[in-house]
């Protein structure tokens, strides 16, 4: 049976003081950019394209205003969503408003009902600041790309793709727990 749903922004609020220091020309420390890649969110998402070193190796092009060389793929994408977080600070703080607030107790009571032979007693949601793909799913814990958070310009839904965040994790969530 579950018992709780747990959301993990750890990263996100690290990378939120990266942009706002960066952005100001400020002084970020090295050890930042160890500690952000050893955050679980980040190391749960490493592959052969991109691991620690790729998150150290871009975020010091960034704070160093360089360019990113002999990148792959997944390090040159990271690089790209990073710098156009610092673009529009006001537009990425209104991207970690919404899931700063994120309450998924109510999807306990749903999960638990449509699958009443669950395994998993807890679950975790990190959003983290990734590269190529929209999610990641490592045993009982649901990796999200921030830089796929997107809020609407009309109302105060969030969503990711065409789907309301809530509905998202809930449809994630539920194929993880089959």
């Amino acid at each position: 049976m579950l018992k709780s749903i747990k959301v993990n922004l750890e990263a996100i609020e690290a990378m939120l003081y990266f942009w706002q220091a960066a952005s100001e020309k400020e002084n970020v420390a090295e050890s930042f950019f160890y500690d952000v890649a050893s955050m679980r969110g980040m190391k749960l998402a490493y592959n052969t394209d991109f691991n620690a070193e790729s998150v150290r190796k871009v975020l010091s092009a960034i704070k160093n205003r360089e360019l990113l060389s002999d990148a792959t793929k997944a390090e040159k994408r990271f690089w790209n969503n990073n710098m156009w977080m610092m673009e529009d600070l006001e537009y990425t703080s209104s991207m970690a408003a919404p899931i700063k607030v994120l309450n998924l107790d109510p999807m306990i009571q749903l999960i638990n009902e449509r699958i009443p032979d669950i395994k998993n007693e807890e679950l975790e949601v990190i959003f983290a600041p990734l590269h190529l793909e929209e999610y990641y799913v490592k045993d009982n814990t649901l990796i999200i790309n921030f830089f796929r958070v997107k809020p609407s310009d009309f109302d105060d839904n969030t969503f990711i793709g065409e789907v309301k965040l809530e509905d998202y994790i809930m449809e994630k969530l539920m194929a993880m727990c089959k």
